[in-house]
């Protein structure tokens, strides 16, 4: 068989290498290298759409709003008794998952993309001077490049570097008790609602896989993506930072409705979508200079406000205030 010249040999391995770096790093870290030349679109300050807290029983493409079935944005009474029932079985465990009021801790952990990883990462710091529940511990097993495709994967390497993250913070599976989960499916292209309905999917399977690996595990606070108006990337855009909401929706309302069964509690933690500098109901905006080049991470400011708007649900919910707040 004849030779290949020696440049197209370099070539091929270089090929293969790059190839193999995306399959390892996920394309979003190829995406992350171009994110220094990109610039936010901010003159795209809002968009046609309404949040979903503020959509209430109204129809966006056919599908009605709010955050909970009936276009409420309150859980119905009997499941929030359901959540309510599951908040006293939180407290202190020590690292074989017994009940420890001296050396236990309540771990939350958070589980997700970079965007969670940020925004958690600034909640962490925020939340120590505002006099939690010393028993908590807040975990951010969030890592860039992670998007809901890969981690939905049972065997994924992201679930060895949650593993090492608890390690490293002296903490065990058995103590996970709590999950803030944030996640999108990165370079999406399907229309509504094929877009929602895959990253329900997606979250239905990380959730199994938080049941399965975490056996003390009460409740999954989910949250969307926040505006996206500002991307100058396909990473993921509008529409499809607002039409994530749809999936965490659905997702709330499957374990309503009983399709999925048993523990953990779903429940939604907070809701960060706001439509730009238009902002909704309750005030909240999301300028251009909360993003990064990309518009599509959040810059400190942005972290900020996210991480408010995350300790302000975890301080006020009937379901989480029991065991999180001093």
């Amino acid at each position: 068989m004849p030779q290949r010249p020696r440049s197209a040999r370099r070539t091929l391995v270089l090929a293969v290498l790059v190839f193999e770096l995306a399959a390892v790093c996920g394309l979003a870290a190829v995406a992350s290298a171009t994110r220094s030349g990109a610039k936010a679109l901010c003159g795209q300050t809002s968009t046609p759409y309404t949040p979903l807290e503020d959509l209430g029983g109204g129809l966006y493409r056919g599908y009605q709003g709010g955050l909970y079935p009936g276009g409420s944005d309150a859980p119905p009474a009997s499941y929030l008794s359901q959540g309510l029932a599951y908040s006293q079985n939180v407290q202190p465990l020590d690292q074989s998952g017994r009940p420890s009021a001296w050396r236990g801790r309540i771990a939350v952990l958070s589980i997700g993309m970079s965007n969670a990883e940020l925004e958690f990462g600034a909640f962490q710091q925020l939340a120590r001077s505002a006099g939690i529940n010393p028993h908590v511990a807040l975990v951010n097993g969030a890592e860039a490049g992670q998007p809901a495709q890969v981690i939905r994967n049972a065997s994924a390497a992201y679930w060895q570097d949650v593993d090492s993250t608890l390690r490293s913070s002296g903490l065990t599976a058995a103590q996970v008790q709590v999950v803030w989960l944030k996640e999108a499916r990165e370079f999406e292209t399907l229309r509504f609602p094929a877009d929602a309905l895959a990253l329900r999917s997606d979250l239905s399977a990380i959730v199994a896989i938080l049941r399965s690996r975490f056996p003390n595990l009460e409740f999954v606070y989910v949250s969307s993506r926040s505006y996206a108006g500002y991307a100058s990337t396909i990473l993921n855009p509008e529409p499809y930072a607002y039409e994530s909401g749809f999936a965490v929706k659905w997702l709330v309302e499957d374990r309503i409705g009983g399709q999925l069964s048993g523990r953990p509690w779903i429940g939604w933690g907070p809701y960060l979508w706001t439509n730009g500098t238009k902002g909704r109901s309750d005030g909240l905006v999301w300028t251009c200079a909360d993003v990064q080049s990309d518009g599509t991470h959040p810059t400190a400011s942005g972290q900020a406000k996210i991480a408010r708007l995350l300790l302000a649900a975890l301080s006020s919910d009937p379901t989480s205030r029991p065991w999180f707040s001093r």
